[in-house]
């Protein structure tokens, strides 16, 4: 269903400030305006139809979720958009590399279902005990941007802080972690 846009306002800026308003016309004036672009964005760099979709649903749920985000007196929605697409392409590209990393040693005999759900659950067991030595903001920063999704520029406007603060959140919980998990390796005795 098409919406006239004509009638719903032409200016996108004052369609996202009703879009964070929770207006369904203007989100509908926003997604016949833009859907188009986003999934082409997203379909050029996953070259995945179905990825693409589902990033394409993702990004206007976010516009639906954040558009009181949007700030006009740092550029022109169309922008905004189209970073929100790119930035949520990136991450479903992250996620994809993620799920393809291959073995450590190809030579090693691919684990069975079970002794890979055992692996599975003991390193989960293990960086949820990690996680949990963090700080509350530490844990709170890395637990929205790998759990919840979130980009470090949607952290700091959920929680409030700068964006510099934010990222220093997230690489001092990252080297923590990461101190954390290798002392707790079998094998590898703690300092």
């Amino acid at each position: 269903m098409s919406v006239d846009t004509d009638r719903v306002g032409g200016d996108e800026e004052a369609l996202l400030r009703r879009v964070a308003r929770k207006d369904e016309r203007a989100f509908r004036a926003i997604y016949d305006r833009y859907a188009r672009s986003v999934y082409s964005l997203a379909l050029g760099l996953l070259r995945d139809s179905t990825r693409a979709e589902e990033v394409t649903q993702e990004v206007f749920l976010a516009i639906w979720r954040g558009a009181a985000g949007f700030d006009a007196d740092r550029g022109r929605a169309r922008t905004w958009i189209l970073s929100l697409a790119h930035h949520r392409t990136v991450d479903a590209i992250r996620r994809q590399r993620l799920r393809d990393t291959e073995p450590l040693d190809p030579a090693l005999p691919a684990p069975s279902d079970a002794a890979d759900d055992a692996i599975r659950g003991v390193e989960s067991a293990r960086v949820r005990d990690a996680l949990a030595r963090l700080s509350p903001v530490q844990r709170e920063a890395i637990g929205l941007a790998y759990y919840g999704g979130y980009t470090q520029e949607e952290i700091a406007r959920r929680v409030g802080v700068p964006l510099g603060t934010v990222k220093t959140r997230m690489r001092d919980g990252l080297l923590r972690l990461r101190d954390m998990l290798e002392s707790a390796r079998p094998g590898v005795e703690a300092p």
